[in-house]
């Protein structure tokens, strides 16, 4: 990373349709031979014979923010060479086929940004308090937890110290 260059941390939270180039934009850098991108979509699903038509995504939007400054901590002690990470998350209605999250981190490397993402989605998942609403072609709804939440199930304890955020 070039010594002028600050990192960038950016998780914008929004009711709008999400862009993947802006996500991109927002993570370039002349410093990075690598940007590595997840596109999470919301998925037509069959449950209990319904259909999923689509999410309501909620949130806790100043714990999420504070959160995501935890896991971009983390992600940077883990792979010290990630030079930005850029996650936009939807809220509100996202219809079937729709980008639910869009995340790019960058690195001078592939390899790093890699496995940061996965590692990014994972713990996104497992620790921002995002909630999302199933909505069936029944106009049913339902809440759905996360199987990454170590809250999910009630005999889980949580995770030790060393993967916590």
């Amino acid at each position: 990373m070039a010594e002028s260059e600050k990192r960038r941390d950016v998780f914008k939270l929004s009711r709008d349709w999400l862009s993947v180039q802006e996500v991109v934009d927002t993570v370039s850098s002349a410093s990075c031979g690598a940007i590595s991108v997840f596109i999470g979509t919301t998925r037509e699903d069959k449950v209990g014979g319904r259909k999923v038509i689509g999410l309501e995504y909620e949130a806790y939007e100043p714990m999420a923010q504070s959160e995501f400054r935890k896991l971009c901590d983390d992600i940077r002690e883990r792979w010290p060479t990630v030079t930005h990470v850029c996650v936009h998350h939807r809220l509100g209605w996202v219809k079937v086929g729709e980008a639910s999250v869009a995340m790019a981190i960058s690195s001078p490397h592939r390899q790093d940004g890699q496995q940061a993402i996965q590692h990014c989605i994972t713990q996104l998942k497992a620790h921002i308090p995002l909630w999302k609403k199933e909505v069936y072609d029944t106009q049913e709804t339902s809440w759905k937890e996360n199987a990454e939440c170590w809250w999910a199930a009630h005999n889980k304890s949580p995770p030790d110290t060393d993967t916590q955020l």
